[in-house]
């Protein structure tokens, strides 16, 4: 059997049935559902294995490729059921693995190797993201774990949603998984950065800068057609309003900076060239300290971009030491783009797709569910 490779993708059979799935003959668990494990979840786990689609509109696992930080959802994910009460016991499994990480070396030891697989989208093939531990460096625990409120159907409920750190290991061996499998696990044929987790609790995480700092228009666009949706409904919402969907851009940018403090959008007569004003705390307590940022948002069709001349009226607007952050529904021209991250320009950018993924990880998955927030926060005047 083979060794583990990180982003190696793995292929199942072909038959077009459960059998199919490549995970139970790689790593002997079976071939259903997210979590999947070896040992017993009352007692002693000996390795954990979590799979997904990555395309659950509502609970969008992802993966930071840049950070090396994994957000996995748990496994309650329709109302009627206790937090814990799954049938996979999955976030049981969760509850477990955050308590033990958050302890000492002797509960880091009791964790099992948490090895990632996403679908790679032919047949039951997967791809092997990597090896994780729970939790990620910059966060406080009590943001490592968390349980989150959902709606569906009228009903309220929660689930987990998860932190993990994917390790800088880009091999896993095969007599390493086989000791786990085998329920003895050898530490001596452990990856380092596995041994450094357990003995002192430091996470050597796998980053991967991007080769080029700008995006294309493709990275900027929503891959899917309900992603599409979401954004011309917004579109739709706020035609004819430009200012109007200033203020949704202003929640947006809240959901992606969760540390702002103040956002005020600017009177249109009056705005200086900037459609909001902000601050974000940087630092907790005393020793924190506010940025400014000025925002602009572009209420723009799938078919205009973001030019040079919008985002060089931006740059002029700021301030010193203030920051930029552009929110637009369409994406931002190639050369505007090269030239804010060549010329160093403090400029955020939110194009449609980041706008679809923040609205998902804020529970509004469907153009329907984004349709009646939209109405609610943003009602249209007469």
């Amino acid at each position: 059997m083979s060794n583990l490779y990180v982003d190696a993708c793995y292929e199942g059979g072909r038959r077009g049935n459960m059998g199919d799935d490549p995970l139970p003959r790689l790593l002997r668990v079976d071939n259903l559902g997210g979590f999947r494990y070896r040992g017993k979840v009352a007692g002693k786990l000996h390795m954990l294995v979590l799979t997904s689609s990555m395309a659950d509109a509502d609970w969008p696992d992802s993966l930071d490729r840049e950070t090396g930080v994994f957000t996995y959802y748990g496994d309650n994910k329709k109302p009627g059921r206790e937090l814990h009460d799954t049938g996979r016991d999955g976030n049981l499994i969760l509850q477990k693995i955050f308590e033990l990480a958050r302890g000492d070396a002797d509960g880091r030891h009791n964790v099992p190797p948490t090895f990632i697989f996403v679908n790679a989208g032919t047949w039951r093939d997967m791809t092997f993201l990597g090896l994780a531990v729970p939790g990620a460096s910059d966060l406080d625990s009590s943001e490592e774990l968390v349980a989150i409120w959902r709606t569906a159907s009228g009903q309220r409920f929660q689930n987990y949603r998860a932190r993990f750190t994917v390790l800088d290991v880009p091999v896993i061996s095969r007599a390493w998984i086989d000791s786990l499998i085998a329920g003895n696990g050898d530490d001596a044929k452990a990856p380092e950065a596995w041994r450094t987790w357990v003995k002192t609790g430091r996470r050597r995480a796998l980053m991967s800068t991007r080769s080029q700092e700008y995006r294309s228009k493709i990275e900027q666009l929503p891959v899917d057609k309900e992603g599409e949706a979401i954004v011309q409904t917004i579109r739709d919402h706020f035609e004819g309003s430009p200012h109007a969907f200033e203020h949704c851009a202003a929640v947006i940018a809240r959901f992606m900076m969760p540390d702002v403090v103040a956002l005020d959008v600017t009177r249109p007569s009056r705005d200086g060239g900037r459609d909001a004003i902000g601050q974000l705390r940087v630092g907790a307590g005393p020793g924190g300290i506010l940025v400014d940022f000025a925002l602009e948002a572009k209420c723009y069709s799938a078919s205009n971009s973001v030019g040079v001349r919008e985002m060089s009226r931006l740059i002029s607007r700021l301030r010193h030491r203030q920051f930029g952050v552009l929110v637009t529904t369409s994406w931002v021209d190639l050369q505007a783009y090269k030239e804010i991250k060549e010329d160093e320009h403090p400029i955020v950018v939110v194009s449609a797709a980041d706008i679809v993924d923040l609205l998902r990880r804020n529970g509004k998955g469907s153009a329907a569910i984004v349709s009646a927030w939209l109405t609610e926060e943003f009602p249209k005047a007469g």
